[in-house]
């Protein structure tokens, strides 16, 4: 097992997220509904599904569902290929309704990243290295150089 085919948001309003990420953030489906029962995004590499919070609970555990209070210890991120890419996006977020959590600085590892966090306490990564490679799916790529 080496490989995550698919991240899994439970969302408490469909309707508002599928806005926030389809029509606010651009991340691509073919679903063209505004309130699905779930929603797939066809991002690179690894699929992206909203799916809502009550049902996903009820999936896990339908007589004790899990409950969801304060920070997960997760975060999602997009790497960008640039340090305006990551202004570009943080600004696109917050347009969006995101809460801009950290806005971005040069931190620790080089790098220039930030953080915002959507209408279900969710915190994404945005994040720029002068070291990152992508490969041909537009994924980070860590092995070695050549």
């Amino acid at each position: 097992m080496n490989r995550i085919n698919l991240i899994c948001l439970g969302v408490r309003n469909m309707e508002k997220s599928v806005q926030f990420y389809r029509d606010q953030l651009g991340f691509q489906t073919g679903e063209t509904r505004e309130n699905p029962e779930i929603i797939f995004f066809n991002t690179s590499g690894t699929k992206l599904e909203l799916y809502p919070l009550e049902e996903l609970a009820k999936d896990i555990g339908k007589e004790n569902p899990p409950v969801r209070s304060g920070f997960s210890g997760i975060t999602l991120a997009y790497n960008a290929k640039s340090r305006s890419e990551v202004d570009e996006v943080m600004e696109r977020a917050q347009k969006a309704g995101a809460v801009i959590a950290k806005k971005p600085v040069d931190v620790f590892w080089g790098g220039y990243s930030g953080y915002f966090q959507d209408s279900d306490g969710y915190h994404w990564e945005v994040a720029y290295g002068p070291d990152f490679r992508f490969d041909e799916q537009d994924m980070l790529d860590f092995g070695p150089r050549d």
